[in-house]
């Protein structure tokens, strides 16, 4: 059937309204990446856009030649990894009992997850908690208090309750356990919801910088996130801070488009990879509330 005139219209202005709203996504960080190859005096004159002006280097060599910034790049890459491996075990297993409606004391475990999203206990509970624990100066004082986001959380638990139950009593007829259920059946139906929740969880420790500046007391324990942090305020957060601050008078102007850089830049690798996924699966997962 041969579309309508009206229907050809609502899809050309609908074409070109999303082609101005990705443009004016993509603009920001273009215009970051070519900052971050351009010349000082080219970003203080407000010459660069899109292009790289008076092609530079020196705050890419600045950041590459100091041992510490890969000694916390791959801090991070361990945080990283580590957290969202717990979280997702954690979120995991939480969303999966409170799919069950016949659980007792469901209401409850419920109720204690969304209270949390409204109150906390403080920032000095957390580190006195934190410390009495042990757990300074370790991957866990990073893992632990941040392995159960609220939000995906509910988002699971609405995915697993929108599967069929005829398939877990057919499972449990053949004799597989609860987590046999859980492992063989329940999440191989759920990469959509779970590559979503994974993305999460690692752009979140990815990004997290305040965790670590708190409970880490050495500068070759910090992810880079803090490193970078300590670079624009003009250290390198040790290591070769000497030269590092000498060499950032010359580089001030593009020292944060570097940052934003390097920092995004494992993020977008890792995304295509998921984005499949993505949509799919918050909308299967918010379907029921």
């Amino acid at each position: 059937m041969r579309p309508s005139r009206s229907y050809r219209v609502f899809q050309g202005v609908n074409g070109v309204v999303l082609s101005l709203v990705v443009l004016v996504t993509l603009y920001p960080f273009v215009n970051i990446v070519a900052r971050s190859f351009s010349g000082e005096r080219q970003i203080r004159a407000g010459e660069v856009t899109l292009w790289p002006k008076g092609f530079n280097l020196t705050t890419y060599r600045i950041v590459f030649q100091d041992s510490m910034f890969w000694r916390n790049y791959g801090n991070t890459v361990f945080y990283t990894v580590v957290s969202t491996a717990v979280a997702m075990f954690l979120t995991t297993c939480y969303a999966y009992v409170l799919s069950k409606k016949h659980l007792r004391g469901r209401g409850v475990l419920v109720g204690i997850a969304v209270f949390t999203m409204f109150f906390t206990g403080g920032l000095i509970p957390h580190y006195i908690l934190v410390t009495e624990l042990g757990l300074k100066n370790s991957v866990w004082a990073i893992a632990l208090p941040n392995a159960i986001s609220v939000f995906n959380l509910l988002v699971m638990k609405a995915f697993f309750e929108s599967l069929p139950t005829e398939l877990e009593e057919a499972a449990q007829i053949d004799g597989l356990s609860t987590y046999g259920i859980l492992f063989r059946i329940v999440l191989p139906l759920s990469k959509a919801v779970v590559a979503t929740m994974v993305l999460f969880y690692t752009v979140s420790f990815w990004n997290s910088w305040f965790s670590a500046f708190l409970y880490m007391d050495h500068s070759d324990l910090m992810p880079v996130t803090v490193y970078l942090r300590n670079l624009i305020a003009g250290a390198t957060g040790g290591g070769n801070a000497g030269a590092g601050t000498a060499e950032l008078s010359q580089v001030g102007a593009s020292i944060q488009a570097v940052t934003i850089v390097l920092t995004a830049l494992p993020i977008i690798c890792v995304y295509p990879f998921v984005q499949r996924y993505f949509v799919s699966g918050v909308m299967l997962g918010a379907v029921k509330g």
